[in-house]
């Protein structure tokens, strides 16, 4: 078996021929792509409209659209085989823009294809795949533009393709929750041009990845899913030529004990590695959104005008379509058991609404050896559900006749459930809900990562995590006393016995040889 150092040049040498390093980065500057689509007839249009454009790259890309049909980016559905629950984003709800079910119109602003309003879309079209979305080099496509009828300049757009980067990415996973950083906490448009106290990875003046850096894709297939993750990571360094291909887990370029210190490799059995590398999200220019009231949402002014209200730091805290919010910056991580296995609260099941809601939950435990701790965003906020039923509702927000548009709640949550399929009493109540979201992004340099007096500290950032026993954590300090005079009896073991070796080595020196 190689060692880890052999592991890692191994890395470092592929790394850099593709261009990820600062060597490969500078070596390929010039390098978009393996060819200048500016020269290709088949693009010099004119184009009127997105589905053109993909016809004329399936001419020579003939099988990427059929690849692109085969992935979650286009589906927007999945079934997580550890749980058996079908997932995705036309059948689950969360707690901030809450569903996708009757707002699709609205929503598949960020899928990858074209034309998507109704069930009339045709997944089985190739030409519905928008391949510029993720393609595009000149940062000036704009979807929103595209569908509504304005002009956009398709054929210097489409003459200008390349490689996916963080910009093309981040256009929809930065924007997640209906703006720039609501969702994730650890995803938002500093990471763009990130510098290396923001992610040592993503660094634009250092290494430079990519986010396809870590998500490597095989056939358009982008590895490492938010619905069925691998909480340990990769069980050894993954190479060029491995069978395991994925390299989005930490494990995958730095191994299960990457670090200098056994002790400090002793902790990854239990600690995912972004515990103590992602001290904090919410580090770059935005803050995340941490709390959204739907319960709230539908005041007006004076006039019956809509409302809009902000901080001092200019966010919004109120808005008469969405409700209350708080935002944070700088935010702690909250930390959880988590083994891989999310289960998720779906329309249609039961719920408990004189407590809080959650509508995911990571399984795991300390008795769990595929568990690790991982530092989580915890989202907060209240929304509707059917009173009678007892069921989580789907709200219809956008369009003519969305919410946002009437402020009637009887209509948006009686729409939402009949596209769902659900029924719906008519009662309307609003529950408190939590959703988490894992954190992998925004690796702070090594002399930024969380101290060890950061857990082993009374009220320290592992107070909360039940399961186990963090020495000076205070929480059995009968343990820790216990601890300690081990350790002190250890100590003055060693001292009397080393004492006493001296103190008598003297009278052995006289005796013959071969005396016992």
């Amino acid at each position: 078996m190689a060692s880890p150092l052999f592991s890692w040049k191994i890395f470092l040498a592929a790394t850099i021929l593709a261009g990820l390093t600062p060597g490969g980065a500078a070596l390929a500057a010039g390098v978009i792509s393996t060819a200048d689509h500016s020269k290709f007839k088949e693009l010099e249009g004119p184009f009127e409209t997105g589905p053109e454009v993909t016809r004329a790259c399936l001419q020579c890309h003939t099988e990427a659209a059929r690849q692109i049909h085969k992935t979650k980016h286009w589906t927007w559905s999945a079934v997580n085989e550890r749980t058996g629950q079908l997932l995705g984003k036309r059948n689950v709800i969360n707690n901030f823009c809450v569903s996708t079910q009757s707002n699709i119109a609205a929503c598949s602003s960020c899928h990858v294809g074209y034309g998507w309003k109704d069930d009339s879309f045709d997944f089985t079209a190739e030409e519905n795949v928008d391949c510029l979305v993720c393609h595009d080099t000149t940062y000036t496509y704009d979807k929103q533009r595209l569908r509504e009828g304005r002009s956009i300049n398709l054929r210097l757009i489409a003459s200008k393709v390349g490689r996916t980067s963080r910009a093309t990415c981040g256009t929809c996973h930065f924007r997640g929750g209906g703006g720039d950083a609501v969702k994730h906490g650890d995803l938002d448009p500093s990471m763009t041009v990130p510098d290396m106290f923001l992610d040592v990875h993503m660094d634009a003046d250092g290494l430079n990845f990519t986010c396809s850096t870590c998500h490597t894709t095989d056939a358009h297939m982008v590895s490492g899913s938010r619905y069925a993750p691998n909480a340990s990571g990769a069980s050894r360094v993954v190479v060029p030529g491995a069978t395991e291909r994925s390299r989005a887990s930490c494990q995958a370029c730095h191994g299960q004990r990457p670090m200098k210190s056994d002790k400090l490799n002793d902790h990854t059995d239990r600690l995912a590695c972004t515990t103590c590398h992602v001290p904090a999200f919410a580090r770059g220019d935005f803050p995340t959104k941490t709390w959204w009231d739907w319960s709230t949402a539908g005041r007006l002014d004076a006039e019956g005008q809509p409302v809009s209200e902000l901080d001092a730091a200019e966010n919004e805290i109120y808005n008469s379509k969405k409700g209350d919010f708080r935002w944070d910056r700088d935010v702690l991580p909250e930390y959880v058991w988590f083994n891989g296995n999310v289960r998720y609260t779906l329309v249609g099941d039961r719920i408990d609404p004189d407590g809080v809601v959650a509508i995911n939950s990571f399984e795991g435990g300390a008795d769990d050896p595929d568990s690790r701790i991982w530092p989580v965003k915890v989202m907060r906020g209240k929304q509707p559900y059917d009173a009678v039923n007892l069921t989580m509702a789907p709200i219809h927000t956008t369009g003519k006749d969305g919410f946002w548009k009437t402020f009637d709640w009887q209509e948006s949550v009686a729409r939402g459930m009949a596209v769902a399929g659900a029924p719906f009493s008519g009662e309307i109540g609003f529950v408190e809900t939590t959703m988490m979201w894992p954190i992998a992004h925004m690796v702070a340099p090594v002399e930024k990562t969380v101290g060890c007096e950061e857990c082993h500290a009374r009220n320290g950032r592992m107070a909360r995590l039940a399961g186990m026993y963090v020495p000076g954590g205070g929480r059995w300090p009968w343990l820790d006393y216990i601890g300690f005079g081990l350790a002190f009896l250890a100590l003055a073991g060693v001292l009397a016995h080393g004492t006493l070796r001296i103190v008598f080595r003297g009278g052995r020196r006289g005796e013959p040889e071969g005396v016992e």
